[in-house]
């Protein structure tokens, strides 16, 4: 199944809120995501746009879930509450 994922972040406050389209064969999802100045510092690489991170946050999420069942609105560090691989396997993604 061919999924392309699209980022589009702005600054908001002294953080970013991403909107994230995921487009499937099955439909098109749309979803919020901010991120903290934290989230950025934690898992991030040196000058890595806030767009690449959410970019590869949602690669490890498609990997374990459809795009139907990700949260349309969501913090970045969310992702760790449900699953708490993503600290570790983000880092080396």
């Amino acid at each position: 199944m061919t999924v392309v994922v699209s980022v589009k972040g702005a600054r908001l406050g002294d953080g970013w809120e991403c909107m994230v389209d995921v487009a499937e064969p099955r439909g098109t999802s749309r979803h919020t995501v901010r991120v903290t100045p934290g989230d950025r510092e934690r898992w991030g690489r040196p000058d890595e746009a806030v767009e690449q991170l959410v970019q590869r946050a949602f690669e490890f999420l498609l990997a374990r879930e459809s795009p139907s069942q990700i949260l349309r609105r969501f913090d970045l560090s969310d992702i760790s509450r449900y699953f708490p691989a993503f600290d570790e396997e983000i880092r080396r993604s």
